[in-house]
């Protein structure tokens, strides 16, 4: 399959400058014509349990996969596995993990803190262990094979 800068070359080669110059002024057309459109992002909407259940209803009975529901209802496909799967967002409960945790996600894209995420624990040295010598007592354990053994 021939590019077209290829075809460019070509053209040149062979002195077609008309066919150039053509070339040329279709290619200023059509940047002229271009635009950049910003991504297709779609906002998604607060889960509320009216909600969810429509999710479940569509699920039910329509033959729509996970995400053609989601393109309808302009939710996260996501939020509709997490309903279908396992019946999250069906009760109101403010309470709900899933609700304390969309809570503290608008917190903090808000600027604000929310409740701190959790941290790993410090790591934790054995006592009368000397540095450097971590798995020391597993190397002992094991046998030891030598070229002689063969």
């Amino acid at each position: 399959m021939t590019t077209l800068k290829e075809f460019e070359e070509t053209l040149r080669e062979h002195g077609m400058h008309m066919a150039l110059a053509i070339l040329a002024k279709l290619r200023e057309r059509d940047k002229a014509k271009r635009s950049i459109a910003p991504a297709r992002r779609i906002t998604g909407r607060k889960m509320t349990p009216d909600l969810a259940h429509r999710i479940l209803e569509l699920h039910a009975a329509t033959g729509m996969t996970q995400q053609e529901i989601a393109f309808e209802l302009g939710v996260n496909q996501g939020r509709v596995n997490e309903v279908i799967k396992r019946g999250k967002w069906l009760t109101g409960d403010p309470n709900a993990p899933e609700a304390v945790t969309r809570d503290q996600a608008l917190a903090r894209a808000r600027g604000g803190k929310g409740t701190p995420r959790r941290t790993r624990p410090a790591a934790r040295s054995r006592p009368g262990r000397p540095i450097g010598e971590k798995g020391e007592r597993h190397r002992r354990d094991q046998a030891q094979l030598t070229l002689g053994d063969l």
